[in-house]
């Protein structure tokens, strides 16, 4: 029939109506809250110069930098700065000191912080409550240069509290810590855990708080006990905000803390068998060779897996019970 509009033509209008409909629907809803995108400017400005501009640094992973020639005059050697990171000897070795550590720091702050956060909420005083937090919380804002020192404090060869009072009364022989590597996979979890557990423990009991009263009431009606209450009540309840928690985790889990592995060390060589991660392996070869392109690589090597682990755990997570997921 002539004049009869094809399948095609009312396709074709249909999407450009709707198309015109999201456009108003945008226009309007950035005219109703146009002071809230105002004072969401600095923010997204801020972001995209912290975060998005420096990603132009990617393309000195593929490159030969040249200071002569500066990065984009440089000549590109592929993979070449890829290679250079797993071919060497010590490859294995700080690849797998960074995820044995990471996991194990996953594992620990974890346990620690929920057994802490509902330790916490079990207090009746909340005064000592708020005490035992601002404690607990104020190691996670000193620097791990900071910590170094503490450390140092306890375990220096002559002068640490260790070798200087608790050994010797303990009726046992003086150790050098910093030249002893069996001693440091226990170390290092354990001022890793001390610095973080104030930061994880605030956040797990916050999200205790946040639970009704009334299923703890209507559990202890029933007879359940504070066990029985922590495993079927708070443990589920507080479920979503431990997975996100343990997904963000596991996106960091290729990137080691430098500090912890460097200046808690003492850059002590004796150590580097059980204490040398990918970020402490790639400044020595910084130092020693000065290639940015090594560097870059090993930056951008980490990100990469960190988010497609992240998108990993989250897709496994989901397949379980999709309102833990992250997204």
């Amino acid at each position: 029939m002539e004049g009869a509009a094809t399948p095609e033509v009312i396709d074709n209008a249909y999407s450009s109506g709707r198309v015109t409909v999201r456009k108003f629907t945008l226009f309007r809803t950035i005219r109703k809250f146009w002071m809230f995108y105002l004072m969401m400017l600095p923010a997204i400005v801020l972001l995209v110069l912290n975060n998005y501009i420096p990603m132009f640094g990617i393309i000195i992973a593929f490159k030969t930098v040249n200071y002569t020639d500066g990065i984009l005059n440089s000549p590109w050697s592929g993979l070449t700065n890829f290679q250079y990171l797993f071919k060497t000897s010590d490859a294995w070795i700080i690849t797998r000191n960074t995820l044995l550590y990471n996991s194990l720091f996953i594992v620990l702050n974890l346990i620690f912080p929920v057994a802490f956060a509902i330790m916490l909420n079990e207090m009746k005083n909340r005064f000592f409550s708020k005490v035992h937090q601002t404690i607990m919380f104020l190691p996670y804002f000193l620097s791990y240069i900071i910590i170094a020192y503490l450390v140092f404090g306890f375990m220096s060869d002559e002068h640490g509290y260790l070798n200087g009072t608790l050994l010797p009364a303990l009726g046992l022989d003086p150790i050098r810590w910093y030249f002893t590597k069996e001693v440091w996979p226990f170390i290092l979890p354990l001022v890793n855990l001390w610095k973080g557990i104030g930061y994880y423990t605030v956040i797990y009991m916050a999200a205790i708080i946040g639970i009704d009263d009334e299923y703890y009431e209507a559990a202890t009606i029933d007879g359940a006990g504070k066990w029985q209450q922590m495993t079927g009540i708070t443990i589920p309840l507080i479920m979503p905000i431990l997975t996100i928690m343990t997904l963000l985790q596991v996106g960091r889990i290729f990137n080691a803390d430098f500090g912890l592995f460097f200046q808690v060390t003492r850059d002590s060589g004796v150590l580097f068998p059980v204490t040398n991660v990918i970020d402490t392996y790639v400044y020595r070869t910084f130092l020693t060779v000065g290639d940015i392109g090594l560097s870059s690589a090993a930056g951008l090597l980490q990100s990469v897996v960190g988010f497609v682990l992240v998108f990993l755990a989250n897709w496994i997570v989901r397949r379980f019970n999709s309102d833990n997921a992250l997204f």
